[in-house]
This record gives C-alpha cells, sequence and structure tokens, in this order.
C-alpha cells in the first residue's frame, strides 16, 4: 500500500465508496443526499490542507484521508482529519496508515494536537483505532447524532497530543 496526494483524477475512485459511506448515515455528519460535486468540494482540499489516497500495487483506491485545520486563529495550532476506508478493503489496514499518515503529516506541519469533532459513539472500529493510536475521548455530546439504526447516538470529542 502507497499513500500519495490526491488528485482530482482520483475522484471518480473515491465517488463510488464515499457516496455509499455517506449516504449510509451511518459515521459521518455529512448530509445523506450530498451530491458529487459537493463531496468533490468538501472532500478534495486545497493547500495548505491535504487530501491523501491509498493505493495499492495496481493504482486501486483503497481509501481516502483528508486533513487540516480544526479552528482558525489562536485555536490554528490544532489538526483535524476524516477518513474513509472502501468497504471492500475494511480491516486490511487501510485507516490506520492514513490515521498515521495524517499523524505525520499534522506534525511536520508544525500542529501540535489533532482533534475529531464528531465520531460516532457506535462507530466502534473507529473508536478502537484511534483510542490504540493515543485518542482519548474529551467528552460525549449525548444524542448528538441520529443514527438510522440504534436512534440518537453520542458524538465523541476525541483529542490527540503531538
Amino acid at each position: 500500500m502507497h499513500i500519495r496526494a490526491a488528485a482530482p483524477a482520483d475522484w471518480p475512485a473515491i465517488w463510488p465508496f464515499f457516496q455509499r459511506i455517506v449516504s449510509a448515515g451511518e459515521t459521518f455528519t455529512f448530509p445523506t443526499d450530498l451530491g458529487e460535486d459537493d463531496g468533490r468540494d468538501w472532500w478534495l482540499l486545497p493547500e495548505p490542507d491535504r487530501t491523501v489516497v491509498a493505493v495499492d500495487g495496481t493504482g486501486t483506491v483503497l481509501g481516502t484521508a483528508k486533513m487540516n485545520r480544526n479552528h482558525q486563529g489562536n485555536a490554528g495550532h490544532v489538526a483535524s482529519a476524516s477518513y474513509m476506508v472502501d468497504p471492500a478493503h475494511e480491516g486490511g489496514g487501510v485507516g490506520r496508515a492514513l490515521c498515521e499518515y495524517t499523524l505525520e503529516w499534522a506534525r511536520a506541519a508544525g500542529y501540535r494536537a489533532m482533534q475529531f469533532n464528531a465520531v460516532v459513539a457506535t462507530n466502534t472500529r473507529a473508536v478502537r483505532l484511534y483510542t490504540s493510536l493515543g485518542f482519548d475521548v474529551l467528552g460525549t455530546l449525548p444524542e448528538g447524532f441520529a443514527h438510522p439504526e440504534h436512534g440518537y447516538v453520542g458524538l465523541h470529542i476525541m483529542h490527540r497530543r503531538l
């Protein structure tokens, strides 16, 4: 697996799993009916932010991550990131590799911490991954997310110093 900067030409490979994940409404706070153009604009970030793809030896996109400043001004030293792994490639370490990559990017860019603002509490795979990489749950917004199967569930704020 190789992680590289995402290019506009990668979007046709990202969109099918991006749309599937977003429309399921289980893990992201994006509108479930988000259109392709808006999705591309939300995900493919311009510098100084960054969007990457994880690809296999044949160039198949396995997953993607976007990383950016979490806040502006005097809180601009905290980074954030989001991840999507093609469900066909779950369980193969793609999410971990992307998360580790974003942590290194943030550290190299001079950020002091990384914060995730809205980790759905029922997304136990993500919570387990993030905690294994040193993130702590700082708090949970009770019933902050309307999950299509589990009803109203918590949204974790997760943080890690760099």
